[in-house]
């Protein structure tokens, strides 16, 4: 099974709310993003003016392995902003779902259609590469999302765009459609999900699973009202999940999660999948104990694999054997006893803070622990 990223952070990533990425940002985005290994690179909306056209300029200057391709309507001032960026590959999106036909355009389907041929034409006549988007796919009518797509053959595009635009499928929904139009016509297909439901990483997995060869993602998710699919989640279940190892460089992925979420001016939530700190973090007495012992009895892969590190914290549901293993870290054997009692302190503190310990708080802990226990056993402990 061959599946190949198209990453849309710089571009549907940055449509988000409040987001606004400068020069320097996508360029510094886009290197990370061609080093981790995706195939293509969406940088951006050249119609947009200067200042996005020298950002796709630089990213088209730089030299990475992978595409880098720009985002149009179907109007020639579009592609002609992406002729003057240097671009090679353009995307060209044509709504398709009569809601959006209706009150977006004012058009009819057949308008639509030609549209579409007019625009393909002039792209193709002055040698881009192009690939054809259907906006709102998921509530298109499927005989004219058929017509649509065999129109985009014919006109001699690489791949159909399918989108969820408004994040309205499910994975068994999407596996059904994508493997209709699979058997229908003979183009590739890319699907691009959005997650107002929080199944767009499921949905991804299942359009690939219906034959999808492309895949749509952002960094953490980034994108309009709740966001696209994630990469790192498509990438790595994919990897873990389904056996297809896509070829990324999996230990980058939290160091651009990290400068994407700075560069938005997003958190990186410590719960989120694959890069969350979280991820890694043991507290249960349970799982942190399991965890000491084999790492994989609650890890399903090795924290280093996406940049990570694992963390036994210390808080109010932690354990004896966690416990140890901290102290252990700061040269100190404690006894089973002596576990005991730091623990029942941990806990109160941990209720009160609301939160767990850090180690400076751990070590007032047990220097409190040592201040007041008998004279007998601090004179012994001391000797």
């Amino acid at each position: 099974m061959q599946v190949r990223v198209v990453d849309t952070t710089l571009r549907d990533g940055e449509q988000a709310p409040g987001v606004a990425f400068n020069l320097e940002e996508k360029v510094t985005i886009a290197r990370m993003l061609d080093l981790l290994g995706v195939a293509q690179i969406e940088a951006g909306t050249p119609a947009m003016g200067e200042m996005e056209q020298q950002a796709i300029r630089a990213m088209v200057r730089m030299g990475s392995k992978c595409r880098i391709s720009a985002w149009n309507r179907m109007v020639w001032e579009d592609i002609r902003a992406s002729l003057a960026c240097g671009v090679r590959d353009v995307h060209i999106s044509a709504p398709v779902s009569p809601i959006q036909i209706r009150y977006k355009l004012g058009q009819s389907h057949q308008w639509v259609l030609e549209r579409l041929r007019q625009a393909c034409f002039y792209a193709m006549d002055h040698g881009l590469r192009v690939t054809v988007g259907a906006e709102d796919a998921s509530r298109a009518d499927p005989v004219f999302l058929l017509e649509f797509a065999f129109l985009a053959r014919e006109l001699g595009a690489e791949r159909l765009r399918y989108c969820d635009t408004v994040g309205v499928l499910d994975p068994f929904t999407t596996f059904e459609r994508l493997a209709w139009l699979k058997e229908k016509i003979d183009l590739e297909l890319e699907f691009h999900g959005h997650n107002d439901f929080g199944l767009a990483t499921a949905n991804a997995l299942a359009a690939v699973k219906a034959g999808a060869g492309w895949v749509d993602a952002t960094i953490s998710g980034l994108g309009e009202r709740a966001g696209n699919a994630a990469l790192e989640e498509v990438v790595m279940a994919l990897k873990h999940l389904h056996g297809v190892d896509l070829g990324f460089k999996t230990e980058r992925l939290r160091e651009i999660a990290a400068y994407v979420a700075r560069a938005s001016g997003r958190q990186l939530p410590a719960w989120k999948p694959i890069v969350g700190s979280n991820i890694f973090a043991h507290e249960s007495g349970i799982h942190a104990d399991g965890a000491l012992k084999n790492p994989r009895t609650y890890e399903v892969f090795a924290p280093e694999e996406v940049g990570l590190k694992r963390q036994i914290v210390i808080g109010k549901h932690s354990g004896t054997a966690a416990i140890k293993a901290k102290f252990a870290e700061y040269g100190i054997a404690l006894s089973q006893e002596e576990a005991a009692a730091i623990l029942e302190r941990v806990r109160a503190a941990a209720v009160q803070l609301k939160r767990s310990l850090d180690d400076k708080e751990l070590v007032y802990l047990y220097e409190d622990y040592l201040l007041h226990r008998s004279p007998r056993i601090a004179s012994t402990h001391s000797s």
